[in-house]
Protein backbone atom coordinates (compact mmCIF):
# COMPACT_ATOMS: atom_id res chain seq x y z
CA UNK A 1 0.00 0.00 0.00
CA UNK A 2 1.32 3.18 -0.95
CA UNK A 3 0.03 7.01 -1.25
CA UNK A 4 2.11 9.78 -3.41
CA UNK A 5 1.66 13.32 -2.92
CA UNK A 6 1.79 16.03 -5.92
CA UNK A 7 0.95 19.49 -6.73
CA UNK A 8 2.68 21.32 -3.90
CA UNK A 9 5.20 24.97 -4.27
CA UNK A 10 5.74 28.09 -4.35
CA UNK A 11 2.48 30.35 -3.76
CA UNK A 12 2.06 34.00 -2.65
CA UNK A 13 -0.42 35.17 0.15
CA UNK A 14 -3.86 34.67 -1.15
CA UNK A 15 -3.45 32.03 -3.61
CA UNK A 16 -4.17 28.60 -4.28
CA UNK A 17 -3.06 25.15 -5.07
CA UNK A 18 -4.63 22.00 -5.59
CA UNK A 19 -3.30 19.13 -4.00
CA UNK A 20 -3.25 15.47 -5.06
CA UNK A 21 -2.67 12.01 -3.42
CA UNK A 22 -3.16 9.21 -5.28
CA UNK A 23 -3.08 6.06 -3.76
CA UNK A 24 -3.05 2.48 -4.66
CA UNK A 25 -2.03 -1.13 -2.71
CA UNK A 26 -5.27 -1.20 -0.84
CA UNK A 27 -9.28 -0.85 -1.60
CA UNK A 28 -9.22 2.73 -1.60
CA UNK A 29 -13.35 2.92 -1.99
CA UNK A 30 -13.20 1.40 1.66
CA UNK A 31 -11.37 3.74 3.63
CA UNK A 32 -11.99 7.10 5.08
CA UNK A 33 -8.64 9.73 4.02
CA UNK A 34 -7.51 12.59 5.87
CA UNK A 35 -4.58 15.22 5.00
CA UNK A 36 -2.29 16.23 7.12
CA UNK A 37 0.61 18.87 7.48
CA UNK A 38 3.80 19.39 9.05
CA UNK A 39 5.65 23.04 9.46
CA UNK A 40 9.47 22.65 9.71
CA UNK A 41 10.25 22.34 13.15
CA UNK A 42 6.60 21.87 14.64
CA UNK A 43 4.50 18.25 14.54
CA UNK A 44 2.50 17.17 12.27
CA UNK A 45 -1.31 18.13 12.37
CA UNK A 46 -4.72 16.93 10.63
CA UNK A 47 -5.71 19.52 8.03
CA UNK A 48 -8.78 17.74 6.63
CA UNK A 49 -10.61 14.08 6.41
CA UNK A 50 -13.39 12.70 3.93
CA UNK A 51 -15.66 9.59 4.98
CA UNK A 52 -14.89 6.91 2.03
CA UNK A 53 -18.17 7.83 -0.10
CA UNK A 54 -17.19 11.48 0.12
CA UNK A 55 -20.10 12.38 1.67
CA UNK A 56 -18.99 13.75 5.35
CA UNK A 57 -15.58 16.11 5.48
CA UNK A 58 -14.19 17.64 8.66
CA UNK A 59 -11.67 20.40 8.65
CA UNK A 60 -9.19 21.72 11.49
CA UNK A 61 -10.16 25.65 12.47
CA UNK A 62 -7.05 27.30 11.17
CA UNK A 63 -8.32 26.25 7.31
CA UNK A 64 -12.21 26.05 7.61
CA UNK A 65 -13.80 27.75 4.87
CA UNK A 66 -10.61 28.08 3.21
CA UNK A 67 -9.19 24.21 1.85
CA UNK A 68 -11.43 21.91 0.67
CA UNK A 69 -11.09 18.11 0.60
CA UNK A 70 -12.77 15.87 -2.42
CA UNK A 71 -12.17 12.73 -3.40
CA UNK A 72 -12.47 10.38 -6.83
CA UNK A 73 -12.49 6.70 -5.88
CA UNK A 74 -12.91 5.73 -9.60
CA UNK A 75 -9.30 7.32 -9.74
CA UNK A 76 -8.49 6.13 -5.91
CA UNK A 77 -6.99 9.82 -5.92
CA UNK A 78 -7.99 12.49 -2.86
CA UNK A 79 -7.45 16.02 -3.20
CA UNK A 80 -6.94 19.24 -1.24
CA UNK A 81 -8.09 22.38 -2.80
CA UNK A 82 -6.34 25.55 -0.78
CA UNK A 83 -7.74 29.18 -1.27
CA UNK A 84 -6.87 32.15 0.44
CA UNK A 85 -3.31 30.41 1.33
CA UNK A 86 -1.33 32.02 4.63
CA UNK A 87 2.39 32.31 5.27
CA UNK A 88 1.41 29.96 8.45
CA UNK A 89 0.07 27.10 5.70
CA UNK A 90 3.44 26.69 4.53
CA UNK A 91 4.34 23.22 5.67
CA UNK A 92 4.60 19.55 4.24
CA UNK A 93 1.48 17.86 3.18
CA UNK A 94 0.97 14.62 3.60
CA UNK A 95 -2.54 12.15 3.09
CA UNK A 96 -3.08 9.25 5.13
CA UNK A 97 -6.21 6.58 5.94
CA UNK A 98 -8.60 7.89 8.70
CA UNK A 99 -7.60 6.97 11.20
CA UNK A 100 -3.88 6.76 10.42
CA UNK A 101 -1.92 4.23 9.29
CA UNK A 102 1.46 3.41 8.25
CA UNK A 103 1.31 4.56 4.28
CA UNK A 104 3.58 8.22 4.71
CA UNK A 105 4.54 9.05 1.50
CA UNK A 106 7.06 11.67 0.78
CA UNK A 107 5.08 14.40 1.12
CA UNK A 108 4.89 17.48 -0.97
CA UNK A 109 6.45 21.48 -0.01
CA UNK A 110 3.64 24.29 0.24
CA UNK A 111 5.13 27.35 0.82
CA UNK A 112 3.54 30.42 1.77
CA UNK A 113 5.43 33.56 0.79
CA UNK A 114 5.52 36.71 -1.39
Amino acid sequence: AQVVESGGGLVQPGGSLRLSCAASGFAFKYYDMSWHRQPLGKERELVASISNNGGSTNYADSVKGRFTISRDNAKTTVYLQMNSLKPEDTAVYYCNTDPITNIWGQGTQVTVSS
